[in-house]
């Protein structure tokens, strides 16, 4: 059995690959391999977050949870040269991919396993293409783990497909406390900005 993308440790053999990414007028060139999420492109959720989304400025803190390859995370990090940029996933092998990928792009980016983020660490925004496929129960977990961490004025960027449940979670998110509005919808995906009442 291959596994999952949200493993903690892929046992799949890594055959690595290159993919090439354009968003916010850049064009980067990322390596991928087998057992992380998407790993012959930029998939089509990403790439929705990313179109209906702001380059950042200034010197922000932001988050990429569930950062698989990198590709958020390192063009965060490219727009904005002064942000402090994190990126999160528990899978190790997508962790070594993103640290190896800002590497090569010249850019910082501090890659972490989701414990491994001090405590007091608080973000600015977070952006995400989140895990769905672990299950409602998880993904609810999850989401409640990082949202208290945004600074006051902070907002998450989320995107999911309307097919996985995109409707129900932003109405989820209202009802813990977290007013969530639909910013756009393309190809089938909400993009939702969440944040603090």
């Amino acid at each position: 059995m291959p596994g999952h993308y949200f493993d903690d440790s892929p046992t799949a053999d890594e055959r690595r690959r290159e993919v090439r990414v354009r968003a916010w007028d850049r064009d980067l060139t990322f390596s991928t391999a087998a057992g992380v999420f998407s790993a012959d492109h930029l998939d089509h959720a990403t790439r929705v977050l990313l179109e209906h989304g702001e380059p950042p400025t200034g010197s922000p803190t932001l988050l990429d949870l569930g950062c698989g390859w990198g590709p958020i995370a390192c063009l965060l990090a490219t727009a904005a040269p002064d942000a402090t940029v994190w990126a999160v996933d528990v899978n190790e092998r997508a962790r070594e991919l993103t640290a190896l990928n800002a590497d090569r792009l010249g850019v910082t980016v501090h890659v972490a396993a989701p414990d491994d983020v001090p405590p007091e660490v608080r973000f600015d925004a977070i952006w995400s293409n989140p895990p769905i496929r672990i299950g409602k129960a998880a993904l609810h977990e999850l989401l409640l783990t990082w949202l208290p961490r945004l600074t006051p004025d902070g907002e998450a960027r989320l995107v999911a497909g309307k097919n996985l449940g995109a409707d129900s979670l932003q109405r989820w998110l209202g009802e813990q406390g977290w007013p969530t509005e639909r910013v756009a919808s393309s190809q089938g995906f909400r993009v939702l900005r969440s944040a603090r009442p």
